[in-house]
Order: structure tokens, then sequence, then C-alpha cells
């Protein structure tokens, strides 16, 4: 069955749904954890209830952003997982909309208002129970309620989910990556955890040790602790098992260390520059450590890559 092609849109407007009802969930939607699932899933069930079209309305960047750039939190997801993980749950649509100044000077009420006269016929808002947006987050449930009275609109304001008594947060998601307890992560997530990143050119170290790697550019992800771990990725169809080193690289650095996050893939030749890779942790090998020379860490990487074909 061919995947479905859901409609992305960056201005409500240019939905095009005709004379059809809409259903919103509205969210940052940083990770698309269990709690998110919840609310899409919602929106989808009272469109497919209703004949109205299942729209997620999201931004292009974390609202802190622009409203409190010293307190941005580093993102799960990047931005292609974020969109395959709500195109996944059943959507019709996505309006990612451009996250600026302008946008953030608008209160609660004139967002929704917009929304409501760029969409037409709204038929239900689904939010967390906790949800705020608007400037000076002046916009809650109270006053979704309270549009939704007068514009003629369902609200679902969902409590949180939790597991294992503890509520899913992006926050606590977070937290857990930060300490390298995956498994936590993976199952707040609903999906195991993976780092997702363009691949860009390097200094090519690695094909001089004779590992090439694929370095990702995971700026604004949260990352694991430094370290070597062993991971899987899929590349034009095909699943390569790879050992990923996150860290300073204090064997081979130059100047002032940049943080690197690198794969090789084992059993691949080709060209990688460009694409795209996901790679999904599964354990971590042994800490990031200097050695005293190239030709000991190139021993050392050995080791690694036989560590990683012995994975189960």
């Amino acid at each position: 069955m061919a995947e479905k092609i859901v409609k992305i849109i960056h201005a409500a407007n240019a939905l095009g749904n005709g004379s059809r009802k809409v259903c919103l969930a509205i969210g940052v939607f940083d990770g698309v954890h269990l709690g998110h699932q919840q609310i899409i899933r919602q929106t989808v069930a009272d469109a497919r209830g209703h004949d109205a079209v299942a729209l997620v309305v999201t931004f292009d960047k974390h609202p802190s952003a622009i409203v409190a750039p010293d307190r941005v939190p580093a993102q799960i997801f990047s931005r292609s997982q974020k969109l395959r993980a709500i195109e996944s749950l059943g959507v019709d649509a996505l309006l990612e909309i451009p996250f600026d100044k302008t946008f953030s000077e608008k209160s609660g009420e004139v967002f929704l208002r917009e929304l409501a006269s760029d969409l037409g016929k709204i038929h239900s808002v689904c939010v967390g129970a906790d949800f705020v947006f608007g400037h000076r987050r002046s916009g809650n449930v109270a006053l979704l309620k309270k549009l939704g009275a007068e514009l003629g609109f369902q609200v679902h304001g969902l409590a949180a989910v939790a597991l294992d008594g503890q509520v899913v947060s992006s926050t606590r998601i977070r937290e857990m990556i930060r300490t390298g307890d995956f498994d936590a992560a993976s199952q707040m997530l609903g999906r195991p955890y993976a780092i997702c990143g363009r691949v860009v050119e390097g200094d090519r170290i690695g094909q001089q040790l004779g590992f090439p790697t694929a370095n990702l550019d995971a700026v604004n992800l949260i990352l694991p602790p430094h370290g070597v771990y062993s991971a899987t990725t899929k590349f034009n169809g095909q699943f390569y098992r790879a050992a990923l080193n996150i860290g300073l690289r204090p064997t081979v650095a130059a100047g002032q260390p940049q943080l690197r996050v690198e794969a090789h893939l084992l059993d691949f030749s080709g060209q990688l520059y460009g694409a795209e890779l996901e790679l999904e942790i599964a354990v971590k090998l042994r800490e990031e450590r200097r050695f005293g020379s190239p030709a000991e860490l190139r021993e050392q990487i050995q080791r690694d890559v036989a560590a990683v074909r012995a994975a189960e």
C-alpha cells in the first residue's frame, strides 16, 4: 500500500479544505511523544467521525528561540523526524507556522480568530490541558473554550500521559537522553530513540585512519553523553550497523575542539554527503578518551567495529 503523502502548508489559508470542517491539534510537539500522540490521535478520530480535515498546527522553531533565546531547549527531534512522526499518525495536513517576532506578538485570541477566519468552519481543537499560547502566554484551554462557545467548535484539553507513575514530557525525555537512559526515552517517545541529521563535510581524519565516517549536522539537538556507541541506520533501503562517536575527538582534534557526531557504517561504500541519516542507538561501547597516537586510536576503532559486529 502506498504511503500517504501529508500536505504541508505554511499559511492557514493554503489548506484548500473547501466546505469541509477542520479538526485541529495545536502544539510544539518536540519529540512527538506519547502525550503528543494522544492529542493528535484524538484530532484524527474527530476528523474521521465528522468528515473533517485532521490538521496539526505547529511551528518551524521552538517559540523560545524568539521570545527567550537564552532558554531555548535543545530539540529531541530534527524537523524531518518530527514531520515523519506526525505524518505516521494519520493526519491529513500539517500547518508549520513560521515563528518570528511579529507572530510572537499576537495574542492567543488573535491567533485563534485568524485561524478560524482562514480555515472556515473549525469542528474541534485539541491541546494538552496545560497548553498556553500567544503573546505573554495569553491563551489557554479556558480561552479556547470561550472562543469555542462563540465560534462553534469543541475543545479537548487532554491530561498528560503518565508512564510508571510519572508524567511524560519533552523535558523528562531530554534528561533521559542527556544521561544516556535510552530505554526510558524510547518508552516515552513510543519509538526507539534516534539521532537524525544531514551528512556534512568533515576533515576526513576517519578516512585517513581507514574508517571513513559520516559527520552529522546535529546543531540544536539534545545529545547523549560523549562516547562510542553501537547504532543502526537505514540508507537507500538497506540497513547498516554503525559505530557512532559523539564527542570532542581528543586524540586528533586541532585547536579549539568542536563537538562532533560521526558514524562509521559497517560494510558501506559510497557517497553520503548531503544525505540524511537517522541513527538508532543500541548500547554504549566505551567512554571517549585520548590515545597516545593515531595508531593506537586506529587499533581501538578496530575493536569498536568488532564490538558493533558482535552486538545482537
